[in-house]
């Protein structure tokens, strides 16, 4: 066994470790397993958000389009290093607010809460199950490619252990393990890819001569057009890539759920900064390894492997092993959290909500623990047998959460007006044109990305609706009451508590 096996297993016992840690301290109920207690501070928030949104693209992904595009690539690094400081700033604070003043415990149950109708839920919770599976299934490949090009096991096994290890402590520790496990993964993968960028730039000569030799490939690789120059440059496309992990952040539930587990809505503004010096730090890296990867190893037959393969190739062993316990930490992050998203939507969104309202507080987290294992069961029999390639899968699925959710968590924060029409016109035009503008092949005939479109269609649908319905369907007293609440900086007032999700039922008219 070699010394990169062994540093691998003694990560997996640690992030088992702290899965058994938090079992006995914080998943006794609902809002222990679903949301830690609401007891996070900011440097947990932070780093949990941004590992959390990270995922195995950042590995395999990020190198690929570096690889295949050059500086190119950088548009969507762009986005990404600013997306967590965005979405603490817009969402951070009045979503954590708001979020207890109504009781919510999920963050489509927040969406319910904000927008009083039984189909908001109805509608947000499929599109985001929906999704979820795509991603989630990215970060199984990714985890099963990874193991089996540094510990040489079949593909088929390393997935199973891969997918084993994250759902164990998923499965035990709730909502605390996630928070905790993605805290010290978010150092690990900083350290880790840090000294992968250090070790190739030493590799090629330094940043100049590395430069020099891609240009000798291909000039226009240095360029932030492609390949093909500036001719070929579809700013629709360039403006989806930078919405896409900028934004688009502020619409993923899995991501979203961070500001509701806040300790108090002040943290927000500490995690903000938190996170902007981690994507200073980690975002670039994966990107410029994938371009100086064209110098190192110009053969290549998979892109996405560039970062595992440079890594292999101008790390010594020891450093090699570090190195890919950070690659499987940014893997790792993201599938427990979506993971544990898929069963809290499955057992709060849909079982307790729709079929089974007595549902005691053991049942709901045991309904969410089945989900997480049935949900990790589908999902490695399809990465196993027909794996897909893991940048298209993350582009694609988080380009349509983004698409149907952004405007209406940015609007039910931030907009009186917003109601329930609007809403549900938001999140169906969102959906529904993202995917469509992707399968109908519509990128390359229009040259917009369906992030693009789909936002647009997302945001005019919730203002024209929503103005359009606000004598049929007007947003309710106790919802505008706990916004102009959110306004105000300082402690929610007591009498604003209306507890947890029964409280709140009493509130909501029967034919909601």
């Amino acid at each position: 066994m070699n010394i990169e096996t062994w540093f691998l297993i003694i990560y997996f016992i640690a992030m088992a470790g702290i899965g058994m840690w938090t079992l006995k301290i914080g998943t006794k109920n609902s809002e222990g397993f679903l949301l830690g207690g609401r007891s996070l501070g900011p440097a947990v928030t932070a780093l949990r958000l941004q590992s959390s949104s990270m995922s195995g693209y950042m590995f395999l992904g990020a190198g690929s389009l570096a690889y295949t595009k050059g500086y190119f690539s950088l548009w969507y690094a762009m986005g990404d290093i600013g997306g967590g400081v965005l979405n603490l700033s817009i969402l951070g604070r009045r979503m954590r607010k708001l979020s207890q003043i109504l009781g919510s415990l999920t963050s489509i149950e927040y969406l319910e809460h904000r927008y009083p109708s039984k189909w908001i839920r109805a509608i947000a919770a499929p599109i985001a199950l929906f999704c979820i599976f795509f991603y989630v299934l990215a970060q199984f490949i990714a985890g099963g490619r990874g193991l089996e090009m540094v510990t040489g096991v079949p593909y088929g096994w390393a997935l199973f252990i891969a997918v084993g290890v994250i759902v164990f402590y998923t499965f035990l520790g709730g909502y605390l393990a996630v928070a905790y496990t993605d805290f010290v993964q978010a150092i690990i993968m900083l350290i880790g890819m840090v000294w992968i960028l250090i070790g190739t730039l030493q590799a090629v000569g330094g940043w100049t001569a590395g430069n020099q030799a891609v240009g000798e490939i291909n000039p226009n690789l240095l360029t932030m057009w492609g390949p093909d120059g500036y001719d070929s440059v579809q700013w629709g496309v360039i403006i989806g890539a930078v919405l896409v992990f900028s934004i688009g952040y502020m619409g993923w539930p899995h991501v979203n759920v961070s500001h509701m587990a806040m300790k108090k809505p002040s943290v927000a503004r500490a995690a903000s900064m938190y996170a902007t010096g981690f994507n200073l730090l980690f975002i670039p890296a994966p990107y410029i390894v994938g371009i100086m990867a064209l110098v190192i190893l110009p053969t290549l037959d998979n892109p996405e492997l560039a970062v595992f393969a440079v890594a292999d190739t101008v790390l010594p062993d020891f450093a090699v092993g570090i190195v890919m316990a950070g690659i499987m930490a940014a893997i790792m992050s993201t599938a427990d959290a979506l993971l544990l998203q898929s069963g809290t939507i499955a057992s709060q969104d849909l079982m307790q909500r729709f079929f089974f309202r007595n549902l005691s507080d053991r049942q709901s987290v045991w309904v969410s623990r089945i989900t997480v294992l049935l949900l990790a069961a589908i999902g490695y029999l399809v990465a196993v047998n027909d794996p897909p390639a893991v940048a298209e899968v993350v582009i694609f699925s988080t380009t349509v959460l983004g698409a149907a959710f952004v405007p209406v968590y940015i609007a039910a924060a931030w907009w009186k007006k917003a109601n329930v029409p609007g809403a549900i016109a938001s999140m169906l035009l969102g959906t529904v044109s993202s995917v469509v503008w992707q399968l109908a092949g519509l990128v390359d005939v229009t040259g917009v990305d369906p992030m693009g479109i789909g936002i647009v269609c997302s945001t005019v649908g919730i203002i024209v609706v929503s103005l359009a319905t606000q004598k049929s369907h007007p947003v309710p007293e106790h919802v505008v009451a706990a916004l102009t609440e959110t306004d105000k900086i300082g402690p929610i007032p007591a009498h604003m508590l209306t507890g947890q999700n029964d409280a709140l039922a009493a509130q909501v008219p029967k034919n909601a």
